[in-house]
Formats: structure tokens, C-alpha cells, sequence
């Protein structure tokens, strides 16, 4: 359930959630709109247009992994898989410049301003 996962995240990290969402239905059913707007103290969402991956820097993130810590692998399994994963995140989230170059081009900072919360889907 997203709900649990962005609630799990927000205690985990013990500040705001800023959240970058695509257009997918479950993103935008009524039941989440209103846990959005009942949590807005801490999660911002910033919402992209529909069919735009060059504006999402989760796909940056995938393709550092991809070149990184998943290259050329044989996995033995999937817990092989979540090791590397987590290995490759831990590397990036101690990396501002390796964050900020997974943004660039997205309109996206690490440093969020007032503008970033409107949707970049409009």
C-alpha cells in the first residue's frame, strides 16, 4: 500500500517527504488525493506530466545502478538483487553531486523551492 510506504518513510527519515509522482490512476484516486491533503504538513507531491520518464530522476537513479553496481552480474537471486540495490542506493544518497546530476534537466533541486510543489504536469 503507497500509503504505509510514505508513511513508513516519513517516520524513517523523521522530516518532510517530498514525493515525485507520475501520472499512473492509483496515483491519483481519490483515496490517496485525500491522504495527500491530510498529511500535507509533511508530504509534498509533485505530480509529472503523463509519458515523461526524462523528468523523473528515479530513472537517473536506475541508470547509475544499472551502470554501477548491477553491471555485468549474475544474480543469484532476488535478496543478490536487493543487496546490490541497497548497496547502490547507500551510494548515491551520500553523493549531493551524483543527487544533483540525477536531477539535472528535471526542473528538480535538492534545495526545494516554493515553485517545485505546483505540478510540473501543467
Amino acid at each position: 500500500e503507497y500509503r504505509d510506504l510514505i508513511v513508513a518513510a516519513h517516520r524513517r527519515l523523521g522530516r518532510p517527504v517530498v514525493l515525485v509522482w507520475d501520472s499512473l490512476n492509483t496515483h491519483r484516486c481519490a483515496e490517496m488525493l485525500a491522504f495527500i491533503a491530510a498529511n500535507s504538513l509533511w508530504l509534498t507531491v509533485i505530480r509529472l506530466p503523463s509519458y515523461s520518464p526524462e523528468l523523473n530522476p528515479v530513472e537517473s537513479v536506475w541508470s547509475l545502478l544499472k551502470r554501477g553496481e548491477i553491471a555485468n552480474r549474475v544474480l543469484v537471486d532476488v535478496d543478490h538483487l536487493t543487496s546490490l540495490v541497497r548497496r547502490g542506493m547507500s551510494r548515491v544518497g551520500h553523493r549531493p553531486d551524483l543527487l544533483e546530476g540525477c536531477l539535472a534537466g528535471t526542473g528538480l533541486t535538492l534545495t526545494p523551492s516554493h515553485d517545485q510543489s505546483a505540478d510540473l504536469a501543467h
